[in-house]
């Protein structure tokens, strides 16, 4: 039986990589995407199937759900991918709302999808959900002089990515019959928005590989880059 994988944000950068080597381990890929014609000629070119699902909007993410159970009856790999960095600006100059609009993808988007997909991973044999998060959201990265990630100062895009470390830590405690991990895919150059990474696309996206092909016996309420385990 083939293994069913979601793949949220996944018509560029990290997360069309993961659909292309996903799909190669035999996976049967849905990639999502708000842009739904960006998001078809990328599923055209990887060869894997598109589903409509804005992370931001409940009623897409449910109608998403209700499509996929039909289709396909369950899924076994929950890939929380999309997110965007937010604005550049200082940290005195953010507001309110421009902290809203980060969260609004990148934790509350998390919720959204999970809590509509529950149902359908709960009707897998090994189901798994892998969190992207990044170094930018571990508190031992930005505080460690020698890591990149301390020389940056982004908070909106950092703060939100920390929230999704204890989203996972809470999931993995509340769901232990499901593998629920974070990963940091480094810093990888993916489009205009990342474009300071000194990583290819492929490493990139080692991580979210890794923890997407683990069984049951895999690890749960882990935080892993492609090297292994990190400091949250």
């Amino acid at each position: 039986m083939m293994t069913v994988t979601l793949i949220t944000g996944g018509n560029t950068g990290l997360g069309f990589e993961t659909a292309r080597r996903l799909k190669e381990f035999g996976h049967k890929v849905y990639i999502s995407s708000r842009d739904e014609s960006k998001g078809k000629i990328a599923s055209e070119s990887l060869g894997v199937d598109y589903i409509v699902l804005d992370v931001t909007d409940d009623a897409s993410v449910k109608k998403a759900a209700e499509e996929i159970e039909q289709k396909e009856g369950r899924i076994d790999v929950l890939i929380n991918n999309a997110g965007i960095p937010g604005p550049y600006a200082k940290p005195e100059d953010i507001t309110a709302d421009m902290m809203l609009q980060v969260y609004d993808t990148n934790v509350f988007g998390i919720v959204r999808v999970t809590h509509h997909f529950l149902p359908l991973l709960k009707k897998s044999e090994e189901p798994v959900i892998v969190n992207v998060s990044s170094g930018l959201g571990s508190f031992g990265q930005v505080l460690n002089p020698e890591k990149i990630e301390s020389k940056v100062n982004a908070l909106s895009y950092c703060s939100s990515k920390a929230a999704v470390g204890m989203l996972t830590v809470q999931y993995a405690k509340a769901l232990p019959e499901i593998r629920i991990n974070a990963i940091d895919p480094g810093p990888t150059n993916t489009g205009d928005r990342f474009k300071n990474g000194v990583q290819s696309i492929q490493e990139g996206t080692d991580a979210v590989v890794r923890m997407a092909t683990i069984d049951k016996t895999g690890p749960t309420g882990t935080f892993t880059n492609r090297e292994g385990i990190i400091p949250w």
